[in-house]
């Protein structure tokens, strides 16, 4: 739980497409917030047009202390803040000083899929795409492992991580809502 009197980082989910509003309304009642923004191209039939969008879509984040939560959740467009079991979760301060650097400092930044290291992947473009393996780090270049199960062996190849996409396994715990429909519980 956070004490009343320590301020931190926390990321507040949002209406679709009203992160830009929700930030100027937060900012006009005076709380601190932080919604990073990418440029993109979106092409439709008769323009391109650059837009500048969420790097993190329906969220914004804001840094204050919980005597102030009432107050931002009052705000039109906010469903709740990001919470782990009742309570707000407060966000690392090493990982919101990191995406603040490489915003603030211009560097070319864009949404990218959830991936660590031992994620299942699938290359999505390229001279390998649509090969599955497990993604993994040496150095600092990625590699996807592609095993040969009957074997027993594995080779690695390099892939820009920028090119493959997360795959849920069947023993992904964000896959298990759907697998769960098919528990039976017997008394």
């Amino acid at each position: 739980m956070i004490s009343t009197h320590s301020s931190a980082w926390f990321a507040l989910y949002t209406r679709h497409q009203h992160e830009k509003a929700i930030a100027r309304l937060l900012s006009g009642k005076g709380v601190e917030i932080f919604l990073p923004l990418y440029n993109a191209a979106h092409r439709w039939k008769d323009r391109v047009k650059k837009l500048s969008l969420p790097l993190f879509p329906n969220y914004v984040f804001v840094f204050a202390a919980s005597e102030r939560f009432s107050a931002i959740l009052h705000t039109p467009g906010i469903y709740d803040f990001v919470r782990l079991g009742t309570s707000p979760a407060p966000i690392a301060v090493a990982e919101m000083e990191a995406v603040q650097r490489a915003v603030v400092r211009g560097l070319s930044v864009e949404p990218h899929p959830f991936l660590k290291c031992g994620d299942r992947a699938r290359v999505k473009s390229g001279p390998l795409e649509g090969l599955e393996g497990i993604l993994i780090r040496k150095k600092s270049f990625y590699r996807l492992v592609l095993s040969v199960d009957l074997l027993v062996k594995s080779i690695s190849v390099e892939v820009d991580v920028a090119d493959v996409e997360r795959v849920a396994s069947p023993h992904d715990a964000r896959a298990l809502p759907a697998a769960a429909a098919d528990l039976r519980v017997w008394a």
